[in-house]
């Protein structure tokens, strides 16, 4: 689960500023560009995450790596 000290502690691990990152997290600064992403992708037919588009396509296959990338070769190719 997702909680805000799991979070925190994924952030530290990364090495960012956990203060600014707790700060920003407690006071929701992300929240609307969170809310138009969701819609956005309510808007495109995304139902679940992870969702993949390669080129503007939805990649309706298996996410495993060497799927995806074949997938980015054929578009790469033209081939999508």
């Amino acid at each position: 689960m997702l909680t805000d000290e799991a979070l925190i502690g994924y952030a530290m691990a990364l090495g960012l500023d956990s203060n600014r990152f707790t700060r920003e997290l407690r006071q929701h600064v992300y929240a609307a560009r969170i809310r138009e992403d969701v819609t956005s992708g309510i808007d495109n037919g995304v139902s679940g995450t992870p969702t993949f588009y390669i080129n503007d396509r939805w990649h309706d296959a298996p996410y495993d790596l060497e799927t995806l990338l074949l997938a980015v070769g054929d578009a790469t190719r033209g081939r999508l």
